[in-house]
């Protein structure tokens, strides 16, 4: 029997190598390279693992969290904006909180995202598996937020439409 580290790295290889849009294809590919796994041996892995599940065209798949794009150094919203280009976010809100959802197991990918981007008002930001919490201090800082949020969440112009919109 192979060990679940093995089973850990294949999972990882596989994920980075093409596209897998469920459990049942990773059990597959796994028994392909010799691993004896159940769906519920797979999905535990995922957890431990922090896959998240992307849209790829118009298709969901497993993505390792740093094939998402690594953190960049210094504070930079370029990461956030990819990771929000690849998953979309509903955003809720109740009094100084904002409350973000996405897809399963994405929360973590996206806080990080924000903990790492240049968004500051915040005063911290609790991720669950699907559903973030983003915590503010005052209305003004959610509202700062917020906007710069939405400016970095849509997608940019292309230069050429900008400049045909300002004739």
């Amino acid at each position: 029997m192979l060990a679940k580290r093995d089973r850990h790295a294949a999972i990882r290889r596989l994920v980075s190598g093409r596209p897998v849009g469920s459990q049942g294809e990773l059990v597959a590919a796994l028994a392909s390279l010799g691993f004896e796994v159940t769906q519920a041996t797979v999905s535990r892995d995922i957890a431990e693992l922090g896959l998240a599940k992307v849209m790829r065209g118009e298709h969901s798949v497993y993505v390792n969290p740093e094939d998402l794009g690594p953190a960049a150094r210094p504070a930079s919203d370029e990461r956030l904006r990819r990771i929000l280009a690849d998953i979309p976010v509903a955003i809720g809100r109740s009094g100084l909180i904002l409350v973000l959802t996405g897809q399963p197991g994405t929360a973590n990918v996206i806080a990080q995202a924000i903990d790492e981007s240049t968004l500051s008002d915040q005063v911290g930001t609790v991720a669950g598996d699907n559903t973030l919490i983003v915590l503010f201090p005052d209305e003004p800082a959610l509202d700062r937020w917020l906007e710069r949020f939405h400016a970095i969440q849509a997608p940019a112009e292309p230069a050429a439409l900008m400049e045909a919109r300002s004739r």
